[in-house]
């Protein structure tokens, strides 16, 4: 009887909200008829999501240019979301910036995220890393969480500014705060290593479980992205039980929308087995679809299936091909990989020029192993001019990670 009840209460509480968006719709139409900037960019938002209306995207632009050209700068960023998405109009990078740009230089904070992950990504601008972390700042400094965030993935990584673990947990901690998810996340996963804060497995699951019920809710809407984080929080289990089977769940709904973490991810369960009976075909599979999307951990994955022949026959030429695509994005796992490679020979002129130069790059990005082989390119002088100056510094690097070998090096120099 009273399941009866709540179901009836929960019936008449949902037609009455959209008596009201109806209601609202009406009235904004109104206004937006009679020239009203705002209700011109308010009617946009309503046809775009479908709020009192059917969803509309033709009619959403319609009302989104009428207040874009007025100078509303909600209007503005939500013309340039859809032309970015190319919903009701052709898709056009450029003309999401230009009126990203509009917007974002009148102080609209959504808008200046999107420009920075335009400029970031360099989809409709020339990419630069300092002016994505210039307008992501100009958002985070009005509170805006995902500007917030962003910045923190910028600093953690040192992506267009100094790496800096603090200032990344500072503007974790400020988004996380607000209730944004993917900052609960990294916040988390700080405690968790002990990352610029004193490790707690208990302030880690506490971030955790704020973070997974608006995944979820974004996850169950079709969420491509949340689909994704809810993958990983059950495939480690933070803030829910693990669970590997739901993981594969998540991830493969976001695959299949073209996620390519997903599809890393996928793969790699598929490549192990985990939630899955092992497969390499199927690893392969969803590895090529993030690959071909320019996923350097899945071009690095996919470089190793064909070097050691999983499920393929071995190929050196196709693992190196996938490994320089990756390394060529700065993924430190391929740049090291190609040092190696061109030290053996194998399936490459042997090189140790090259050989040098690989593990350089992997080197200045604090590679212990890469850092360790630089190290001994000086000390015999292959590659680079022998250097036992040089040869010291990347050994000690090394050893200061707790390299194993490189102390012994070290120690066998100073003598």
């Amino acid at each position: 009887m009273f399941s009866a009840i709540r179901w009836c209460l929960g019936l008449l509480a949902i037609c009455l909200a959209l008596t009201a968006w109806a209601q609202d719709f009406e009235s904004t139409k109104r206004a937006a008829q009679q020239g009203d900037a705002q209700a011109q960019a308010d009617l946009g938002k309503m046809y775009a999501t479908g709020q009192g209306v059917a969803q509309n995207h033709a009619e959403a632009v319609r009302w989104y240019r009428k207040g874009a050209q007025q100078g509303n700068a909600q209007a503005q960023n939500g013309l340039g979301v859809r032309y970015e998405k190319g919903q009701g109009v052709p898709q056009s990078d450029a003309q999401a910036v230009q009126w990203y740009r509009k917007a974002a230089e009148q102080g609209f904070a959504r808008a200046q995220v999107n420009l920075g992950v335009m400029y970031y990504t360099g989809r409709g601008v020339a990419q630069s890393d300092t002016e994505a972390v210039q307008w992501f700042r100009k958002a985070a400094q009005q509170e805006n969480a995902q500007g917030q965030h962003a910045l923190g993935v910028m600093y953690t990584y040192g992506i267009g500014v100094a790496q800096s673990d603090a200032e990344a947990e500072k503007w974790f901690r400020k988004a996380a705060e607000q209730g944004f998810a993917p900052a609960q996340h990294a916040l988390g996963l700080m405690y968790t290593y002990g990352i610029s804060v004193a490790q707690s497995d208990v302030e880690a699951e506490q971030w955790f479980h704020k973070a997974v019920p608006q995944y979820r809710e974004a996850a169950e809407q079709g969420d491509a992205d949340a689909q994704n984080n809810l993958g990983q929080m059950y495939e480690g289990g933070l803030g829910v039980t693990r669970d590997k089977a739901e993981a594969m769940r998540w991830y493969r709904m976001a695959a299949e929308q073209g996620n390519a973490d997903a599809q890393n991810s996928l793969g790699l369960m598929y490549q192990v087995g985990k939630g899955a009976a092992h497969s390499y075909a199927r690893a392969i599979q969803w590895y090529r679809k993030a690959a071909e999307q320019g996923h350097a951990p899945a071009q690095y994955n996919l470089g190793e299936i064909y070097a050691e022949g999983l499920g393929v026959t071995k190929n050196h030429a196709l693992a190196i091909q996938w490994y320089r695509k990756a390394a060529q994005q700065g993924y430190v796992d391929a740049q090291f990989e190609l040092g190696w490679i061109y030290e053996r020979g194998q399936g490459v002129a042997q090189s140790d020029t090259e050989a040098a130069q690989w593990y350089r790059k992997a080197a200045e990005q604090g590679d212990a192993a890469a850092q360790y082989k630089l190290g001994g390119m000086y000390a015999e002088g292959k590659g680079v001019a022998q250097s036992n100056t040089e040869a010291m510094q990347w050994y000690r690097k090394a050893a200061q990670q707790g390299f194993e070998g490189a102390q012994a090096a070290l120690k066998a120099m100073e003598k």
